[in-house]
């Protein structure tokens, strides 16, 4: 059974730091993207930052220069580190791995998703 554990969410005052970690097991990650996505009440998620197994990223604009998004092939990990935290990063945080099932018919991209931990910026 494919597991992603976030943790490391938290309350924090604006300007603040949180580290978020994500650990994947039941499959093997290396080779496939990983990312981070959030979602505000009543709204659907969106990407935070995407890593490649190469370690290419790739941020949404309103995190740029201040989110980090690293990942450790060898331990099926990814963190993202979160700098100067304003109160509209509140949100829910999810871990996302992305691989093809090849025993689908055609095979497909499935996507795998943590369940969730809450940021919360108070200011």
């Amino acid at each position: 059974q494919v597991q992603l554990v976030e943790s490391g969410g938290g309350l924090v005052q604006v300007g603040g730091s949180l580290r978020l970690s994500c650990a994947a097991s039941g499959t093997d990650f290396s080779g496939n993207p990983m990312g981070w996505y959030r979602r505000f009440p009543g709204k659907q998620r969106e990407l935070v930052a995407t890593i490649t197994s190469g370690g290419t990223t790739n941020y949404a604009d309103s995190v740029k220069g201040r989110f980090t998004i690293s990942r450790d092939n060898a331990k099926n990990m990814v963190w993202l580190q979160m700098n100067s935290l304003k109160p509209e990063d509140t949100a829910v945080y999810y871990c996302n791995a992305r691989k093809v099932d090849w025993r689908l018919r055609p095979p497909q991209d499935v996507n795998y998703w943590g369940q969730g931990t809450q940021v919360t910026v108070s200011s």
